[in-house]
């Protein structure tokens, strides 16, 4: 700024030294410092549009990053529920070995295997495989009660129509 205040003196100094007469000196000055106010006020309302524009900007950016810390959060609470990493589950297990029922925090990213507190035997845990159960027992998900109950049902009923065609073919054959 005091760069182009030292060229305006300049400029001035220098009109001054080559307009002889004093009236043109001062209209041509006059006039010169008439243009520099309407150069100034352009570029006033200039910087004044920028600053305004650069804070609506930054207001936005603002905005914008607050919208943006809220879509963060939700992702990262996302992640935390589909990787949980490190949790500990509380699992009742029962020994296959002496049938002792125990419960048990377990980390389902380390634990393979865990010791009976009744019998001390090592259990495998397999987080991954199913394995079909034909009883009623704790390891497994599956409802073996029902399965039992609906399979003997079947059973039944089979062993019922079976029977029952037979003492048709028998009433049949007495008939003959």
């Amino acid at each position: 700024m005091s760069d182009l205040k030292s060229r305006y003196q300049d400029i001035l100094k220098q009109l001054e030294e080559h307009i002889q007469s004093e009236e043109e000196k001062r209209f041509v000055i006059g006039k010169f410092q008439e243009l520099s106010m309407v150069f100034m006020d352009i570029i006033d309302r200039l910087t004044y549009i920028t600053d305004m524009r650069v804070r609506e900007v930054e207001e936005k950016q603002k905005e914008i990053e607050g919208k943006l810390g809220m879509v963060q959060k939700a992702v990262d609470g996302i992640e935390n529920d589909i990787y949980e990493e490190g949790e500990d589950y509380e699992f009742e297990i029962a020994c296959p070995y002496c049938n002792h029922k125990f419960v048990e925090d377990i980390n389902s990213n380390v634990s393979t295997e865990i010791e009976c507190p009744e019998c001390h035997n090592i259990i495998e845990l397999d987080w991954n495989g199913e394995e079909e159960c034909e009883h009623s027992c704790m390891h497994c998900s599956q409802d073996c009660i029902e399965k039992e109950d609906l399979i003997n049902e079947s059973d039944k009923a089979k062993k019922e129509e079976i029977q029952q065609e037979q003492i048709q073919e028998n009433d049949d054959e007495e008939d003959m």
